[in-house]
């Protein structure tokens, strides 16, 4: 599949730009270049091709399944060389390893993604759909005479100015564009160590057959790993201020990692000499308040994020996109009430997360007066900044 590039639609006024080649942009330029409009997605590309580093967030968990179907992609999809992941095995409340399949699951099994390619391929349907891609990375954004302007840095150097009618801010985390215009709440102080380990000392990666999550509490956060299609991610969960500097280094990830009963277990015939220093990102869940304003809306991370326990961030991220899109297919339209509507369906998501959240961790009582633990049993969320 070819992309068409360019700065604009060729006949006719940009209706809208997304900012964000992830899922949620994605599917936002997707669901809009089928609506009708002129609609331009500004990519800066892989996260992973421009440091190095693995792209985390692998896991999309069976009820993906009926929304794929329901944007075209399914077929496509299942086509598509990504591992399977027939469930969990976890040792949370318990020192036993316990066992959750999708044997039994409506939806079938889920998936170990290779991210890369998979954002490749939503960005390559929506460009089959008539959406225009510019390879640039925003910079700045405001909004002037009822025009939304992005400042974008081309992968040359040089710097041009995109106007719209609309832009959906799908920058992630970062929330580039909305973190200036409404209140971003952060949940705790989450992050997460991880590497990908793609050495083992015979058979290669491909000879670890176990494609099953494996997720394990420790007393200063809790541990997973999951078979990738390049090899094993290893990810630690702690709080920012409990992560030690030591953790940082190869060797400190490693001992850690050896502190494990079940992780430990799973790494068996991984050449540790094969465990690259990890990389550190933030996984505390995020939401911003409200999403979405005159000319612009915030979609995947950067208007919900999730603790990656919850193994919904790509699915939330798919949902968030095309309901993003249609409501701002819904707004050129004419429908005033388009934006409420999406800020409903977030409130939505937000209540049963934090419902599964409180859920999920309460299950896990070893350890009640450790800091990470004790945390969070109170739930309580910070605000990190308000409209600027």
């Amino acid at each position: 599949m070819t992309a068409r590039t360019g700065a604009g639609p060729r006949t006719g006024r940009l209706e809208a730009v997304v900012a964000g080649g992830g899922p949620a942009g994605a599917v936002a330029a997707l669901v809009l270049a089928r609506a009708g409009r002129h609609v331009l997605l500004v990519d800066g590309g892989p996260p992973g091709a421009r440091s190095g580093a693995f792209t985390i967030g692998e896991t999309l968990p069976p009820a993906a399944r009926p929304l794929l179907h329901d944007l075209g992609l399914w077929t496509a999809f299942a086509a598509d060389a990504h591992l399977s992941c027939p469930g969990t095995d976890a040792s949370w409340g318990s020192a036993r390893l316990l066992g959750h399949s999708h044997l039994f699951d409506p939806h079938g099994q889920g998936w170990h993604l290779d991210r890369d390619r998979f954002d490749a391929f939503l960005r390559e349907a929506a460009v089959a759909a008539g959406a225009l891609i510019r390879r640039a990375v925003v910079i700045g954004h405001r909004s002037a005479g009822g025009e939304q302007r992005l400042l974008v840095r081309e992968r040359g150097g040089a710097v041009r100015e995109l106007c719209s009618r609309w832009v959906v801010d799908a920058t992630g985390r970062r929330a580039l564009i909305g973190r200036r215009l409404a209140l971003r709440r952060r949940q705790d102080r989450l992050v997460a160590a991880f590497t990908l380990l793609g050495g083992r000392v015979s058979g290669g990666h491909a000879g670890d057959p176990e494609l099953r999550t494996l997720v394990e509490a420790v007393p200063e956060g809790w541990w997973y790993t999951a078979r990738v299609p390049a090899g094993r991610v290893v990810a630690h969960l702690t709080d920012a201020d409990l992560a030690g500097a030591r953790l940082r280094t190869a060797e400190g990830f490693r001992y850690a990692v050896a502190r494990t009963r079940h992780v430990r277990d799973r790494l068996r015939g991984y050449d540790p000499a094969c465990s690259p220093v990890p990389y550190w990102t933030a996984a505390h869940g995020l939401r911003l308040s409200p999403p979405g304003g005159p000319g612009w809306v915030a979609a995947g991370d950067a208007a919900i994020a999730f603790d990656p326990l919850s193994s919904q961030g790509i699915l939330t991220a798919l949902h968030t996109g095309a309901r993003a899109g249609a409501a701002v297919a819904r707004c050129l339209a004419g429908e005033k009430e388009a934006l409420a509507s999406y800020a409903s369906f977030l409130d939505g998501v937000a209540d049963a997360y934090h419902h599964h959240h409180a859920r999920s961790y309460a299950q896990e009582r070893r350890w009640p007066e450790h800091p990470f633990w004790r945390r969070r049993n109170g739930g309580r969320t910070d605000p990190e900044g308000g409209a600027g």
